[in-house]
């Protein structure tokens, strides 16, 4: 039934790849072992239809040995969530030296670099649909989720961010060129990259959801996407098409191989 329905997806409706949320869940065996042979992996890779689109995973669960990241081969891309948590703590001043910034710059290969695999095999991102939007992550300390009705109990308590000073929305026009920029070195960060950029929707152009980082549970203004950030936030907008335009014209920025060092040369063949 999974099968049929991912094939219809793909041939009648046009869908051009799959992202599968806890897919550990999925590979577990009968004794509840996470196996990367499953059955399941094995169908799609065998499947004429599906071994032709994108396949994606969420690579943990919340079960025993559930964190899988690194491990799903040939065929799969995977969230690094990795290159997430190095990257926010990087913008924030909480790390010490480059050297793991640059595997995260260059397609995580301390993750990915076996059996062949692709530097697009590492799915970059600094936030998902879960947790802090781009501009919460700059501009809030702590998750605020009183809005769902748990008594601000609900939601990761470990989100990496920095307030830039002050906690929530300020007037300051210093902390608010500082939350511009700190938002700006995030994505730049995120679309130069090696790997496959995830942008959440919204981040391009300032989307809050006023410090809420689970806010799945609102049909609100708290989870929708307002146009009206557009104007302000328009410096990140700008950015945003830039780099992408960038990545787009120069195939250097997306390179499914792993820089190890080595000198770039020019049309001339210069260093």
């Amino acid at each position: 039934m999974i099968l049929d329905s991912l094939r219809y997806w793909v041939t009648e409706m046009g869908v051009d790849g799959f992202r599968f949320d806890l897919v550990s869940t999925l590979i577990r065996d009968e004794r509840h072992h996470v196996d990367q042979d499953h059955p399941f992996k094995q169908a799609i890779r065998e499947d004429p239809v599906l071994s032709q689109v994108k396949i994606i995973a969420e690579p943990w669960d919340m079960g025993p040995y559930g964190y899988q990241v690194g491990g799903f081969g040939q065929g799969w891309s995977e969230w690094n969530d990795r290159f997430r948590n190095h990257v926010r703590d990087f913008w924030r001043g909480n790390t010490s030296g480059v050297g793991e910034l640059a595997q995260r710059l260059t397609g995580s290969p301390d993750i990915f670099d076996r059996n062949d695999r692709p530097a697009t095999s590492s799915i970059n991102f600094v936030t998902a649909h879960d947790g802090f939007t781009l501009r919460d992550l700059v501009t809030y300390n702590v998750k605020h989720n009183g809005a769902n009705g748990e008594s601000n109990r609900d939601g990761s308590d470990d989100n990496r961010s920095w307030n830039c000073g002050v906690e929530g929305e300020a007037d300051d026009p210093e902390v608010s060129s500082l939350r511009h920029r700190q938002s700006q070195n995030l994505m730049a960060t995120l679309i130069l990259a090696g790997g496959v950029p995830m942008i959440t929707a919204g981040d391009e152009l300032g989307r809050t959801q006023q410090g809420n980082n689970n806010a799945y549970c609102q049909d609100s203004p708290i989870s929708w996407v307002h146009w009206d950030t557009l104007e302000i936030w328009n410096d990140q907008t700008e950015l945003a098409r830039k780099l992408l335009q960038l990545r787009a014209e120069h195939p250097v920025l997306r390179w499914d191989g792993y820089r190890r060092g080595e000198f770039l040369l020019d049309a001339k063949g210069s260093r």
